[in-house]
């Protein structure tokens, strides 16, 4: 799969977030990387301050950032369906930790 389909699934995926919700993301960036250097088979990451922790002291502060770790996406696919699927999970998933839900209730309602 090419980097800029890859790309693709990902813009898809934020998409499909309802509109209420996605009105609600604020000072967000979401990039697309090879793999997380630490931890190489992570799918996708949030790295931030989550909506529900945030107070008067978060104005000014630099992006949050989800990324989605496109080789380790594609390493435990097989399908193009199935690297649809997966990606629309993980995106899912990461956008869910800025709205402040833990791992354990994402895994609860699917999405882990």
């Amino acid at each position: 799969m090419t980097d800029a389909r890859f790309e693709e699934l990902v813009s898809e995926a934020l998409d499909l977030i309802p509109s209420q919700l996605a009105e609600a993301i604020d000072n967000v960036v979401v990039l697309v990387e090879p793999r997380n250097d630490e931890e190489p088979t992570l799918l996708g990451l949030y790295q931030g301050i989550a909506l529900t922790e945030r107070d008067s002291h978060y104005g000014g502060s630099l992006p949050d950032t989800i990324t989605i770790y496109r080789d380790a996406i594609l390493d435990v696919c097989h399908t193009e369906d199935e690297v649809v699927h997966e990606v629309m999970v993980t995106v899912i998933h990461e956008v869910a930790h800025y709205f402040g839900i833990e791992e354990d209730r994402l895994h609860e309602l699917g999405w882990g």
